[in-house]
């Protein structure tokens, strides 16, 4: 329901299908309607095997999708295996979320949510239904028990439901809690509703709609923006951590994060460690510091005013030989005016790597394609 409705919303079908169809067979879709309400349904067409998380985690390993998407999967896996272990004392296989046709959601669903980018993610309290369901741990209560660990450790806001079926497997609470720990937002957006989308699930239900909607939202907010900024000198790590650090730290959702060479006291050579985040956020950043550095103290600058270009998304198409290659390209926008145009650098990285066409090279190509097509839509400095 997540990938057919992001799907619906305007995600790359033809990344997700291959992402899905090199780890199962080709999925399918097709439309079908729920109570009156027009929504895609998606059949991975995979046998339910009980996998190990080993086996798993090899499969995710080796899907033909995008780093970042099979470090997503990946981290969703072992949130359920987190959860299996901590309701069953181990977790020497996956059951229902290790089969083939699990994985393939899993991976589909994290290559349509990278897909449609979003800058920030709400999720709605979710219903996970009542009664009981039958599993390969016989008969257990719905929420299943996995699933209430998943919500549990996430910050997904639970909404009691009278209707007799499971509405939220682990997989699903596994990768909205993903999600959310990516972009997520505490408040519900506000602004223009610029696309929705349904997603069907397979049951049928009578009395609601077995739908999943999607909606993006451009904000009319202010671009002015407040963040946090946490600073730590340290002389006493290496390089290896600090690049460790770092990574970990914009895995984890910081807006950014440099690492600033200095002169420490006694002439010791040291670094200036500094990370922006949302406030919300900053509780969870003082933890990684201290757990990764072993630092004594962290400078809190709280609440600092920060100001915010529009940024544009759009996604271009460039060609080499028989291939075509996807771009997205991020621009910043003020008083109607590019100012700033940038590709992906992991798109124009598999092209070069895929072409043998310098990376420098495919930069520019794919930046001065993204100029032509912009500059239609916004003004620019006039100068040729």
């Amino acid at each position: 329901m997540i990938i057919s409705s992001l799907l619906d919303l305007g995600a790359d079908e033809r990344d997700v299908m291959a992402a899905m169809e090199s780890v199962v067979a080709k999925p399918s879709l097709k439309r079908v309607n729920k109570c009156g309400i027009s929504a895609l349904y998606i059949n991975t067409h995979a046998e339910k095997i009980s996998r190990t998380p080993e086996e798993v985690y090899s499969i995710v390993k080796t899907a033909s999708a995008p780093k970042n998407v099979i470090e997503m999967a990946l981290s969703v896996f072992g949130r359920i295996a987190d959860a299996e272990e901590t309701i069953h004392g181990h977790c020497p296989h996956f059951h229902e979320v290790g089969a083939d046709d699990a994985i393939a959601d899993v991976i589909g669903a994290c290559t349509a949510f990278f897909s449609v980018n979003p800058d920030k993610v709400f999720i709605m309290p979710v219903k996970a239904g009542t009664g009981f369901v039958q599993s390969a741990h016989g008969l257990i209560p719905v929420p299943a028990p996995a699933t209430m660990e998943i919500m549990r450790r996430s910050k997904l806001r639970f909404s009691h439901s009278d209707e007799k079926a499971e509405l939220l497997t682990p997989t699903g609470a596994a990768l909205l809690s993903e999600f959310y720990s990516h972009a997520g937002s505490d408040a519900p957006p506000e602004g223009t509703v610029k696309s929705t989308g349904y997603g069907a699930g397979t049951a049928d239900t009578t009395e609601t709609p077995n739908v999943l909607r999607v909606y993006t939202v451009e904000s009319e907010e202010s671009e002015a923006d407040i963040v946090d900024i946490l600073e730590t000198n340290v002389d006493d790590t290496t390089g290896e951590n600090i690049a460790y650090l770092m990574q970990k730290i914009m895995n984890s959702g910081a807006r950014d994060v440099s690492a600033i060479p200095a002169i420490m006291k006694k002439g010791r050579p040291g670094h200036l460690i500094k990370v922006i985040c949302s406030p919300k956020d900053s509780d969870m950043f003082v933890g990684i510091l201290c757990d990764e550095l072993g630092t004594l103290g962290i400078r809190h600058f709280k609440s600092v005013h920060r100001t915010a270009i529009t940024r544009v998304f759009e996604k271009i198409e460039l060609t080499a030989g028989d291939k075509s290659y996807t771009v997205a390209i991020k621009a910043g926008v003020k008083d109607n005016r590019i100012i700033s145009l940038k590709p992906e650098y992991e798109d124009i990285r598999n092209i070069a790597e895929d072409t043998g066409i310098p990376l420098q090279e495919v930069r520019r190509i794919a930046t001065e394609k993204g100029h032509q097509i912009l500059k239609l839509r916004f003004g620019s400095t006039g100068l040729n």
